[in-house]
Parts: C-alpha cells; structure tokens; sequence
C-alpha cells in the first residue's frame, strides 16, 4: 500500500516518468501552454512552480538547478530572461489548469496548463473602517395636512364598523 506516499506514478517506471516530467516542463516553459492529461497536469505544475520561483532567484546556483532540470540551454535563458521577470511581484501561482473534457481515442480526461498572464496587485490588508456615529437626526417634520389625515382616520373607522 502506498499510504503517505505523494506524487502519482502514472503507470510508470522512475526512470521514464522522470524523463517525461523533464521534457514536459521543458516544452512547458517554452511554449508557455500544453495541452495533456490532468494527472499530468498536476505533477507538472509544482515543478514547472518551482523552476519559475528559482528564475526569480535570478543566481548563479539556481541557473545551474534550473539547467540540471531544464533539457534545453535556451528555455533555461527564456526562464530567466522574459519568464521569471513577469512574477517578480507575484509570490506563488504562475499556472493555471484548465480543463477540456475527455479524449476521444481512450477516454482520458484533458486539460491545459498555461502561465497566468494578468497583472498581479498584491493584496494589502487594509484596516476595517470604524463604524459610523450616528449622527443627530435633525430632519424637518413632514407636514400633512390635517384635511388628509382626517380622512385616512375617517376611512379606517368605517371600515372597522364595517366588519
């Protein structure tokens, strides 16, 4: 039993399953958006998160982390270069998951992982406002005339002898 094991193996040797995650997270990277199965999808988002928050790092050790992870020298350049800069007041969340439906050839469920392009304003905590002191109540007294309430009382008298 694979209890308070995480990760999925995805039917998988380690080997090949860390190859396919190395080559996803290359062509995650450099074309910005796949399309491929939400298991997968959800493995390739922590790593392709974590390749993007060592770019904003921006050293010498995370360009060499990045670049034992990254299979091709130019996405690793692309990463740290145009990616990495667009997040820099962003502290987590570059990605997002859509998902499409289902594969027609084996019923397999699809999704889109894509970077989140919208500008980010981080959120401050603002104090609460103080309640409102009521103020005085100084309005002017409605005046009715005394013809019209007369006749309101009138009606409703009628009515009451009425029933």
């Amino acid at each position: 039993m694979r209890h308070c094991k995480s990760g999925r193996r995805l039917g998988r040797k380690t080997s090949h399953r860390e190859a396919m995650f190395r080559n996803l997270v290359t062509s995650f990277l450099n074309h910005e958006k796949i399309t491929t199965t939400d298991a997968k999808a959800k493995e390739i988002r922590s790593i392709a998160e974590k390749m993007i928050t060592l770019g904003k790092r921006g050293d010498l050790h995370s360009t060499r982390l990045a670049a034992s992870y990254i299979r091709e020298k130019s996405v690793v350049t692309k990463l740290f270069s145009t990616i990495a800069p667009r997040y820099k007041e962003r502290s987590g969340g570059y990605t997002r998951i859509i998902k499409l439906g289902i594969r027609q050839g084996d019923n397999a469920p699809l999704s889109v992982l894509e970077l989140v392009e919208e500008e980010f304003t981080p959120k401050t905590r603002q104090a609460k406002p103080a309640a409102p002191v009521a103020a005085p109540v100084t309005a002017k007294p409605v005046e009715v005339e005394e013809a019209a309430v007369s006749q309101i009382v009138d009606e409703e008298v009628c009515e009451a002898k009425a029933d």
